[in-house]
């Protein structure tokens, strides 16, 4: 087996946003660095953007928004002339009508009939008067808000697609942090009002909330900003390898690391390197590291949530104008439809032609995941056929994309899990650094990827842990709403050994996003269930 090496002074295990931020980053600083990649052809990780014969897929969608000016600079520094401005708009769609996205009460009344949005009233009535005093689940903190009906329409459905478990698991709080601001009451006398020409300003029962109405994005999809980076870190003399599997990290006795990759003709690379930097996820890079630590139990029993997505080439214009839209129905397992023309007319070129990409949600190896691209492509079809949204025989060509470990899972272990691997690794490796959302086992979006590579990046000039990028607290909502770029003030800005960050480092450390957790067992329950497993 043949065997290639290289020195370097910093080797990082993928190349998405995280792994690639460090790499350029530290290029410009003059560090030497080879990162590797097993995907063959793309960069981006989850952010990356597939082609096939001149169509672009977005994994998942991906706006280029931050209140981060650190963040918002190393864009337009790594893609100065490639951004667009695009409308953002998304949908709910349940039995073939479109409901706004955030959820407008009164709207979904409206659109529901006279019939079921009676059931929904009275429903919603029982709810208020015999409420559920004891609050543990999502279900119920839902139920108790809306009423069953308005729930299992608009809420239980598309959420136990998304999480792969049922509502009745997920915590309350989630709930409480997810749906703010909606008043089924509020919604309804407000649209009273309306009718007797009494409200001129209605607030359909939403708390004044204002979403972003645009969004920036590169031309050819999130992907081109990675690929820029890719080609920079290049330009300046660094390795990004392709085709690259992590297999082992080991230490030697003076403290530089060891790190094998396997090549796709099974031959390998060894690379030596001062720092190593890790976006592989947590319980991949547990498994790999020799000797194997003691928390490799724990890292072991992380678990990922995975998604798949049935891209189609449909004989149509555009059928719908939405950057995507969220399917409630549940006659079909798809949960969300993404319209590429919407994200960027270039995406698609064919004007006669629409390209959709169909997403479902999942778990490796299951059903759905170990399905034949062929029945996936006539799954997708046959569904957009239920849904009304085309006609199956338009359908000229499909593509399947598959996306492992999209999503961290939180259950009720996950965070002492997480815990004992990172107080292990850290405390005897003060120079291996985990960054990113696989890395750190954290729901984040692109710019908190990116932000805590940055901030390691820091960490390896200064030659010590100054940042604590794990000391991060979350703000879902600031991602939808705000001005790009700003320097808004946030509390408890993490930061260890004195070092203080920037209003626009905290920015960008915050927008971790919400993420339901299963309800904890109490002991009496786990007793139950232990003796019954018994």
């Amino acid at each position: 087996m043949t065997k290639d090496t290289n020195i370097v002074d910093v080797a990082i295990i993928g190349a998405g946003p995280a792994g690639l931020t460090a790499a350029y980053l530290l290029s410009k600083k003059g560090y030497t660095v080879s990162v590797i990649e097993k995907d063959e052809r793309y960069v981006g990780g989850i952010s990356r953007t597939v082609e096939v014969d001149g169509y672009r897929f977005d994994i998942g969608g991906h706006r280029f928004f931050s209140k981060s000016k650190e963040v918002v600079d190393l864009w337009n520094e790594i893609l100065p002339d490639d951004f667009i401005q695009r409308p953002r708009m998304s949908r709910i769609y349940y039995e073939g009508k479109f409901y706004s996205y955030p959820l407008r009460a009164f709207e979904a009344l409206f659109n529901l009939g006279i019939y079921r949005s009676t059931l929904c009233m009275l429903s919603y009535a029982k709810a208020k008067l015999l409420p559920n005093k004891t609050i543990k689940s999502f279900e119920d903190w839902t139920v108790n808000q809306f009423g069953y009906k308005l729930y299992s329409i608009f809420f239980k459905t598309y959420t136990e697609k998304v999480w792969g478990m049922p509502c009745d698991e997920m915590s309350a709080d989630w709930a409480a942090q997810r749906i703010k601001g909606l008043s089924l009451w509020s919604a309804v006398t407000d649209g009273l009002k309306r009718s007797l020409g009494l409200n001129k300003r209605p607030n359909d029962g939403m708390a004044t909330k204002t979403l972003l109405e645009t969004f920036r994005y590169p031309r050819l999809g999130p992907g081109m900003m990675w690929e820029a980076a890719r080609d920079k870190v290049r330009a300046a003399g660094n390795d990004v390898l392709m085709g690259h599997s992590f297999k082992q990290l080991a230490q030697d006795a003076a403290g530089n690391w060891r790190m094998t990759a396997t090549k796709t003709d099974g031959s390998e690379t060894v690379i030596t390197a001062k720092h190593v930097i890790s976006s592989a996820p947590m319980r991949e890079l547990a498994a790999r590291i020799h000797p194997l630590p003691t928390s490799i139990p724990q890292a072991s029993d992380l678990k990922y949530r995975d998604y798949l997505t049935v891209v189609l080439m449909i004989k149509s214009d555009d059928l719908f104008p939405d950057n995507w839209i969220y399917i409630h129905d549940s006659k079909v397992q798809v949960g969300r439809v993404q319209n590429y023309r919407s994200w960027s007319p270039e995406m698609v070129p064919d004007p006669s032609i629409a390209c959709v990409g169909l997403e479902y949600f999942c778990f490796e190896n299951d059903g759905l995941w170990s399905s034949t691209d062929e029945a996936l492509v006539e799954l997708g079809k046959k569904e957009m056929g239920i849904l009304g949204l085309c006609k199956p025989e338009d359908v000229i060509r499909g593509v399947v994309v598959r996306q492992e470990k999209a999503y961290p899972v939180y259950d009720d272990s996950y965070a002492a899990n997480v815990e004992a691997m990172r107080s292990e690794l850290e405390s005897k490796f003060p120079t291996l650094h985990m960054v990113g959302r696989n890395g750190m086992h954290r729901y984040n979006n692109q710019d908190h990827a990116m932000m805590t590579a940055m901030l390691t990046v820091e960490n390896i000039d200064a030659g010590a842990r100054v940042y604590n990028i794990w000391n991060v607290n979350e703000d879902a909502e600031y991602h939808e709403s705000g001005d790009e770029g700003e320097k808004a003030v946030f509390t408890e800005a993490p930061a260890a050994k004195g070092a203080e960050l920037s209003e626009g480092q905290a920015a960008a450390l915050q927008s971790e996003r919400d993420v339901p957790k299963r309800i904890a067992k109490d002991d009496d329950e786990a007793q139950n269930s232990d003796s019954k497993a018994a």
